[in-house]
């Protein structure tokens, strides 16, 4: 069979626009890691929070599925000062379905992250056993992960960030993590089975009334800068969370990274991963949101995904939102570990397989072609790393005239032939 030249053929006189190097500058306000400790220790000696924490009492703190700045070293600073003050402190996994929905996969998640028992020194207690512990104002059952409901306190470890799918005050953040992160899989699928069209109203719903059941004490998320470091650390008491947390998202909003061309034909995206965004890629950067409440991002005719992080373990959900990707990247899959994430949130289109091309080159090439409307031979190309990093990225030479004068774009090479080798790989 001629499969595979024949489509090779389509592609093969498609030119492949050259390209250069900018550097994106944000605003960068940072903690230093070396501060963090004493950040934290500062925040939590204020008396409200540290009044709460009594000798042998047994403490859960959260710790979730994403790729937060400095998220080993926050969740061991937030245990050392529960043992300063006697406590016994443990980390449990709060993420909802991820790691594939066992407690074996959820602790390896954490491991992945630098979470472990040998760098914390205190247990990690991981299952997916959950305990009712009370109903919500509309009268659900409320179920969090079991270890933390009988805990004598749990601590609120997590980021606060825009989410890739819905829009409302309490997006990825304290609420988050209490109705999806600490319901584990069934709590995850409770609050999602209403569809995102609901996520803003079922998020704080469950998320309130953890805090009225559950012996929560106080939160401590981390803030980022658009350089995916940590920007700012706050401690918030439970009955703050309500009040506070809003505002919190909206200066985590302002900080987010974006890329600084409203608009391409082609958006190159070289590895998408759970490390990166819940979503493989985050839309609010790409523009691939899976729902229709949510928007953002740039305006990309099509997409092309060359490669899945190592840290990703083979989870490629957020491929689907893509027009092309390479057979290395079909190779990879792991579709055991994607299937559950999206079954439980309800959401489909991010686990499907978009056209597979041998190779990078055709990849791009395929998505070239398949554009409508445009001007072939000065195709707009944006090409980033990721959907977390883009100080540095590279944009087609039809941007040049374009950008030039911006003072938050730094051009840093002249235009050039993408580097592909005899296999039409990147390298």
């Amino acid at each position: 069979m001629r499969e595979r030249p024949f489509v090779a053929d389509l592609v093969k006189d498609v030119k492949v626009p050259k390209m250069f190097r900018v550097r994106q500058i944000f605003p960068r306000p940072k903690i230093e890691s070396k501060d963090i400790p004493g950040v934290i220790e500062k925040l939590l000696s204020e008396e409200k929070f540290s009044s709460q924490i009594k000798p042998g009492m047994r403490i859960a703190i959260t710790a979730g599925s994403r790729g937060i700045a400095n998220n080993a070293l926050t969740t061991k600073c937030i245990a050392d000062f529960v043992k300063s003050r006697g406590g016994q402190p443990f980390v449990v996994p709060a993420m909802g379905s991820h790691g594939g929905s066992t407690a074996e996969g959820q602790r390896a998640v954490l491991a992945g992250y630098g979470i472990t028992e040998e760098y914390l020194q205190c247990p990690i207690l991981s299952s997916m056993e959950v305990k009712k512990i009370g109903t919500n104002e509309e009268g659900g059952d409320v179920y969090i992960d079991k270890y933390a409901a009988e805990a004598d306190g749990i601590i609120i470890g997590c980021r606060i960030k825009p989410h890739t799918a819905f829009r409302g005050p309490y997006e990825s953040g304290i609420m988050k993590m209490m109705a999806i992160g600490l319901g584990k899989q069934y709590g995850a699928e409770v609050c999602h089975e209403a569809g995102f069209k609901n996520m803003a109203k079922n998020v704080p719903l469950f998320g309130k009334a953890i805090i009225k059941y559950a012996p929560i004490l106080f939160a401590v998320p981390t803030i980022e800068n658009a350089y995916d470091e940590t920007s700012r650390i706050v401690a918030v008491n439970a009955d703050e969370i309500e009040e506070k947390e809003p505002a919190l998202l909206m200066e985590a909003a302002s900080n987010m990274a974006r890329i600084l061309v409203d608009s391409c034909d082609v958006l190159i995206v070289d590895e998408i991963g759970k490390n990166y965004s819940g979503d493989g890629m985050d839309p609010n950067i790409t523009g691939t949101f899976c729902t229709p409440y949510a928007t953002g991002g740039i305006d990309a005719q099509r997409v092309v995904v060359l490669d899945l992080s190592e840290e990703t373990h083979g989870n490629g959900i957020g491929l689907g939102y893509s027009s092309a990707t390479t057979k290395r990247v079909f190779e990879k899959l792991d579709l055991a570990s994607m299937y559950p994430n999206a079954i439980t949130c309800t959401v489909l289109g991010g686990v499907r397989i978009p056209i597979i091309m041998e190779s990078d080159k055709e990849a791009i090439s395929v998505c070239i072609k398949t554009c409508n409307e445009i001007d072939k031979t000065r195709p707009r190309i944006v090409r980033i790393p990721n959907s977390l990093h883009l100080e540095h990225i590279m944009l087609s030479e039809d941007y040049m005239e374009v950008i030039k004068g911006n003072p938050n774009i730094e051009i840093e090479s002249e235009p050039m032939e993408l580097p592909f080798d005899e296999n039409g790989m990147l390298w």
